[in-house]
């Protein structure tokens, strides 16, 4: 079953303030990869609450403040406003309430010769609209295993401030406290947090602002 919150180590600088990385597992890592996978109306509905700025919030309230006369008959706002979302890996983390996946619907004619996922459509053969519901069948899954999501388990995983993922290793953390020239490992702390539903929301906004991700999120709040 899919958690509702995912839990991260952050090794915070406390001189400088900010979030040198997260200590994480498979199931941040999935969640962070699937947000690669929702479409912009989506994050745009998700973020609205958040007064999220730019003209693709004014895109979107157009689309959906537009009468519906002025829509194609064979077309529907919906299409745009709420997209079908790729249904997640049901061990993917549901933090963003909004990210529901949409079933995707099907229709076919009397001769059985096409499919259309508009009930309005006319089937070329017969000229007779269709209308009647059809069920998709999925292929089967190769390999199946109990782990789902999208990368492997039994690794530790570090996410950088900017969220850039790669599997953690000790030369991996000194190599960063080089980079960011720490000379006080004294000043460093470790600071355990969970990325619940409130957070998800914060940090999808964050990262389409800020290059400092994890430290707007987990530390510019408190």
């Amino acid at each position: 079953m899919a958690k509702s919150s995912v839990r991260l180590k952050l090794l915070v600088d406390t001189q400088t303030k900010r979030v040198l990385f997260a200590e994480v597992g498979k199931d941040c890592v999935d969640f962070l990869f699937h947000i690669m996978s929702l479409p912009v109306a989506t994050m745009i509905s998700l973020l609205k609450k958040q007064g999220m700025v730019g003209s693709l919030t004014n895109l979107y309230g157009s689309i959906a403040n537009l009468d519906a006369s002025y829509i194609q008959p064979n077309k529907s706002k919906d299409t745009l406003l709420k997209p079908l979302v790729p249904a997640p890996d049901l061990s993917v983390p549901v933090l963003l309430l909004g990210d529901k996946p949409t079933d995707q619907k099907f229709y076919r004619c009397n001769c059985n010769s096409n499919i259309s996922d508009n009930p309005r459509a006319v089937c070329p053969n017969c000229r007779r609209a269709m209308t009647i519901a059809v069920a998709y069948v999925a292929p089967p899954l190769v390999q199946e295993t109990n782990e789902g999501g999208f990368v492997k388990g039994l690794v530790t995983y570090m996410v950088m401030d900017n969220l850039e993922v790669k599997p953690m290793s000790t030369i991996s953390s000194i190599t960063l406290l080089n980079k960011f020239n720490v000379k006080e490992v004294g000043l460093l702390q470790e600071k355990v947090v969970n990325l619940g539903m409130d957070e998800a929301v914060i940090l999808l906004k964050a990262s389409l602002q800020s290059e400092n991700v994890l430290t707007e999120v987990f530390l510019k709040r408190t």
